[in-house]
């Protein structure tokens, strides 16, 4: 059975570009758009890990993060943050809310990312 990852993105482009990196490692790959849908998708099929934006629409993705870790059923699904918001606060609250890795999207090249979920799936 292929690991699910959820990708939670409102940049279609990079949405698209992580699918099909971690289709290519046979990873099953789910994508939300918002917080929002992200928080349906994961209530109806919990992923065994979550690649989070934090500024998206309707939710953002410290929102989605506090519902999760507030679920039993969730608490301990590993999420790694890919966000371009790099405020030292940012990160701190992040990784103090669980948050496995903290990830600036302008430091990471796509093909590395299947390397960062590997490590914590």
């Amino acid at each position: 059975m292929n690991k699910k990852v959820l990708i939670v993105e409102d940049d279609t482009v990079l949405a698209n570009a992580l699918d099909l990196s971690l289709k290519d490692k046979g990873y099953d790959i789910r994508l939300a758009t918002d917080g929002k849908e992200a928080e349906e998708m994961i209530a109806s099929d919990i992923p065994d890990l979550i690649l989070l934006d934090l500024l998206l629409p309707i939710k953002n993705g410290f929102e989605v993060l506090r519902g999760l870790r507030a679920n039993e059923k969730t608490k301990d699904v590993p999420v790694v943050i890919l966000t371009n918001f790099e405020q030292e606060t940012s990160i701190e609250e992040g990784m103090k809310m669980g948050a496995k890795d903290y990830i600036v999207k302008a430091n990471i090249d796509i093909k590395d990312v299947p390397a960062v979920v590997a490590k914590y799936i």
